[in-house]
Order: structure tokens, then sequence, then C-alpha cells
């Protein structure tokens, strides 16, 4: 039950609380700030619950994010999501149904170090970190590739360039996710499971890039999540580390999870 009678502080904490949540995905404020046109200064005051828009600036952030003015009396996860090409009517009851209220058993929030073999060499393997969040029902993944993992003659290594996000989603007794880079270029389609381990923390799968038959390379090997935890520190280890790895750089389990000498089928 929620209260019938809400004071300024209640609704700038639950403002504050929902914004936040939203939020998550974009990871920086100067970034958000400039796709909704409010002062960096001011939109952290939002974040941090010191303060709530006018009504035209609430106007425009509840179009932003699709949600509507109860964003400052409800929780967000109980707030309706209308426009989400998941809710489309064709595909709601296909597509739409997987990817809500993924349960944080099956994927919890926090950040990730994700471990395959390379498309193009078969004696490398990559490590990226990855952080999970939710923002109302769905669960989103964001990631950057590592520069060091970029060819060296790459011309492009700006952050943004490297950036991917995707959507996760349901799939039988498995999970599935869908990603790309900005504009849907290099989309790779994982599949994943939860597996038996002593500190419960590892996903195996695959991973499959969409390129073309004759491409080079290989389109489809074995990728391990690995669960770091949900505070920044947990993922600062393995974001320094991201990158190029030799078979001799994979740690026991990894080995015996990614079976590099076995083909896969």
């Amino acid at each position: 039950m929620h209260k019938s009678h809400n004071t300024p502080e209640d609704l700038r904490d639950m403002f504050g609380a929902n914004l936040r949540s939203l939020s998550a995905p974009f990871g920086s404020v100067s970034k958000l700030s400039r796709e909704l046109g409010i002062n960096r200064t001011q939109l952290n005051r939002y974040l941090s619950g010191e303060s709530f828009p006018r009504p035209d600036v609430l106007a425009r952030i509840c179009s932003f994010f699709d949600v509507d003015a109860r964003v400052l009396l409800e929780p967000i996860d109980s707030l309706p999501r209308t426009k989400d090409a998941g809710e489309d009517p064709f595909v709601a009851d296909f597509l739409g149904a997987g990817e809500r209220h993924i349960p944080q058993a099956h994927l919890p929030d926090g950040f990730y170090r994700v471990l395959r073999r390379s498309f193009s060499r078969e004696d490398r393997f990559h490590s990226v970190l990855v952080r999970i969040c939710r923002v109302g029902a769905r669960t989103y993944l964001r990631g950057f590739a590592p520069i060091s993992a970029l060819p060296r003659d790459a011309m492009v290594r700006s952050t943004s360039a490297r950036e991917f996000r995707g959507r996760v989603m349901s799939q039988g007794d498995g999970l599935s996710i869908m990603m790309t880079g900005q504009n849907g270029t290099d989309a790779v389609f994982n599949y994943l499971r939860k597996m038996p381990s002593h500190r419960n923390n590892l996903w195996l799968g695959y991973a499959v890039r969409s390129v073309p038959e004759h491409a080079a390379g290989e389109r489809v090997t074995r990728t391990l999540y690995e669960y770091l935890g949900n505070r920044i520190s947990d993922g600062l280890t393995a974001g320094r580390r991201a990158g190029p790895l030799g078979i001799d750089d994979l740690l026991p389990t990894q080995l015996r999870l990614l079976r590099p000498d076995t083909a896969f089928h």
C-alpha cells in the first residue's frame, strides 16, 4: 500500500530512485543529459532526490523513458511500459513475454567476465567485461570492446564506437541475449545456461556472429559468463584484464568448460 498523502520529500526520493533505475543502462550522466536536453547539474539533483522537475521537464523525461507521471509516486517496476517494441501486439505473446521479469536468480544484476574463443584466430581468446541491469521489467546488457582487442589498423577507437548493448530473454531452460554496436552493427547472439559451480556464478553457452557464410573465421563458438558482483570494484580487475588472451592465460575451470580442443556442435 502506498501513502495516500506524499510529502515533497517522499516525491523527491521516489522520483530519484526511479530515475536512477531508468538511467542505469546509459552509464554516463553527461550523455543522458544531452539526450534529454537537461542540464547535467540539474539532472544530478533529480537523480540524488534533491529536487524534482517542472511539469514540462517531467513530461519530457516520461516520454523519453516511456513511463507516466506515476514515476513520482510508485516504484518503477509497477509502472506500465506501453511503447516498447516487445509490447507490439504482433509479437507480445512471443518475444515480449520472454523478456519480462527474468528472476535475479536466473541472471543477477552486476558485472560479468565474458570469455570466448576469437572468431578469427583459433589460438586466441577474448575476455570482455559486461554489466547486466534491469530497467522496469526488462533485463539489459552493456559493455565495451577493449581497445587491445581491436585490429591495429582500426581507425575508430572512441568509447561510443566500442560500446555494445543487448536485451536478455528467457529461452526454454536457458537465456538468450541479442547484442549489437550502435546502429545495429556487428550483431552477436548468445545462448546461456547456468552451470553447477562452487560459487554458483557460471553460465555456459555459445556466441554466434551475424556475418555471411563466406566470411573468414568462425561464426559460432562457446562462451562463458562469470558473475563477479554488483559493485564497481567487482568489475575493475576484470576490466583491466579485458582483451585478447592465450590458452595459457585461462584457468582450469575455464578450460574445462570452454573445451578449446573439442569442436563445437
